[in-house]
C-alpha cells in the first residue's frame, strides 16, 4: 500500500470508498479534502511536537498512524488480521507507481492520519499486539480506558475486543438482578471503607448512556438510567463539587451531559419509578396480607393448617399479624414517601426493605415473615423486568 489517507470516522464504507480513491487519484490533481491532514517526513521533522511511541515504532513495521501529535510505526498485517476495516481498506487495488505522492509517506510506509486521540489509539494497538487491554475494577480510571478502546474497536469493526470489553462494562451495568445486587453490595462496601459517597466507586451514569448511545451498546442501558434515576433531579442538573455526577468527575472525551431525548426518557422513568414505591407500599398492606391469610391452607382453624403449624408455613396469630402489617405500612409511607428518606427513588432497595421488616429470625410469626420475604422477592423481579420499559428502551 502507498499514499495518504485521513480516517475521522463518518462509517466505514464510505471511508473506504473516500480512502480508495484518494490513494488512485494523480498527484498532478491534487485532493483539497486531505490536503490539512498530509504529513511528510520532512515536516514531521520539522514540528518538534510529532514524536514517535515509545512502544508502538516497529523498525519493520509497514504502516504509520498518526494519532494528534504522535506517530505509531506498526504493521498492517496486524491491523487488517482483527479489524475488518482495515482489512477492506489494506485489500483495495495498488495505484501505479506514478500516481503515488512522496509526500504521503513516512520513512518508506504509507502514513495514515487518524482523528482520534493518541491515547486511545494507543491503548487499541497495545490491545491488538498484546492481546486485550488490562481490565480493571469498572472504576473511573479504568473507564477512560475501556471506553476510548471499545470506541474504536466499534469504529474500525474490531468485534471480538468490542464484544469484550462490552462485556467487561457489563459487570457494572449488568442486565442481571443478581449482578446488580452484587453491585450494590460492592458499591455499600466502598462508601464504608472510604467514607465517600457509593456513587464514586463507578463512573458517571451520564456518561455510560452516552458511551452506551455512541458504541450501540444497548445493554448498558437500562442499569445505567436506573442509576441516574436514583438521584434527584437537583443533584443532576446542579451536582456539588463533590457529587459523583459533577463533570469534573466525568470521562473527559465524553459529554458530561445528557441529550435532549435521554433527558425526556430520565424524567419518564423516574416518574414510573416513584409510582413503584407507592404501589409497593400499598401492595404490601393490601395484596400481599389478603393473598396470604385468604389461603385455607394458612388459616390457623384448617385442620391442615394444624398439622402444618410445625413448619412455621401457617399464620398463628392473623389480628396481631393485620395490625403490626398496617403500623409498617405507615412506617414506609412516612419514611419513603413523605420524609423521603434514603431509598425513595429506588424501589428496587424498598421492595428489599420491606421484605425484612418482619425478620423471620426474630419475628413472632415466622410464617408470615417468610412470606413477606417473599412476596418481596418477586416484586424486585418484575420491577427489575420492568426498567427498560419504564425508560423507553428497545433491549
Amino acid at each position: 500500500m502507498h499514499g495518504w489517507a485521513a480516517i475521522d470516522g463518518q462509517g466505514v464504507e464510505g471511508e473506504i470508498l473516500r480512502l480508495g480513491k484518494a490513494m488512485h487519484k494523480d498527484k498532478s490533481l491534487p485532493d483539497p479534502t486531505l490536503a490539512d491532514t498530509q504529513i511528510s517526513k520532512a515536516e514531521a521533522n520539522k514540528d518538534e511536537s510529532v514524536l514517535q511511541h515509545p512502544d508502538l515504532w516497529f523498525s519493520d513495521g509497514s504502516v504509520v498512524l498518526k494519532a494528534e501529535n504522535t506517530l505509531f510505526r506498526v504493521h498492517i498485517s496486524q491491523l487488517a488480521r482483527r479489524s475488518l476495516f482495515f482489512r477492506d481498506l489494506f485489500s483495495l487495488p495498488q495505484p501505479a507507481k506514478d500516481a503515488v505522492e512522496l509526500d504521503g509517506t513516512f520513512d518508506g510506509c504509507p502514513l495514515l492520519v487518524l482523528h482520534d486521540s493518541a491515547e486511545d489509539l494507543s491503548n487499541l494497538l497495545k490491545a491488538l499486539y498484546d492481546g486485550g487491554p488490562v481490565l480493571g475494577n469498572n472504576g473511573q480510571e479504568d473507564f477512560r480506558v475501556v471506553s476510548g478502546v471499545l470506541r474504536l474497536s466499534t469504529k474500525y469493526v474490531i468485534d471480538s475486543l468490542r464484544s469484550r470489553l462490552i462485556e467487561h462494562l457489563s459487570v457494572a451495568w449488568p442486565s442481571r438482578l443478581r449482578d446488580w445486587d452484587a453491585r450494590e453490595d460492592m458499591c455499600r462496601s466502598y462508601q464504608s471503607e472510604n467514607g465517600l459517597p457509593r456513587g464514586h466507586l463507578y463512573p458517571s451514569p451520564i456518561s455510560v448512556i452516552n458511551l452506551a448511545r455512541e458504541v450501540d451498546a444497548p445493554s448498558l442501558l437500562p442499569a445505567a438510567f436506573y442509576e441516574l434515576s436514583k438521584y434527584h433531579f437537583s443533584q443532576i442538573f446542579e451536582p456539588t463539587a463533590d457529587s459523583p455526577l459533577h463533570p469534573d468527575f466525568a470521562e473527559s472525551s465524553i459529554s458530561p451531559t445528557l441529550s435532549i431525548r435521554d433527558t425526556q426518557l430520565l424524567a419518564l422513568g423516574k416518574e414510573c419509578s416513584q409510582q413503584t414505591i407507592t404501589a409497593l407500599i400499598t401492595s404490601m398492606g393490601t395484596e400481599f396480607y389478603r393473598d396470604h391469610t385468604s389461603n385455607p391452607h394458612t388459616h390457623p382453624n384448617s385442620v391442615y393448617a394444624h398439622q402444618r403449624k410445625i413448619s412455621d408455613r401457617v399464620c398463628v396469630s392473623p389480628a396481631a399479624c393485620r395490625k403490626d402489617m398496617g403500623e409498617l405500612v405507615d412506617l414506609a409511607t412516612n419514611h419513603y414517601l413523605f420524609d423521603r428518606e434514603k431509598g425513595c427513588s429506588d424501589p428496587l432497595y424498598v421492595a428489599e426493605e420491606l421484605g425484612s421488616l418482619k425478620s423471620s429470625e426474630f419475628s413472632e410469626c415466622r410464617a408470615c415473615a417468610k412470606s413477606l420475604e417473599g412476596w418481596a422477592t418477586k416484586e424486585r423481579e418484575k420491577i427489575w423486568k420492568l426498567i427498560p420499559h419504564w425508560f423507553r428502551l428497545n433491549v
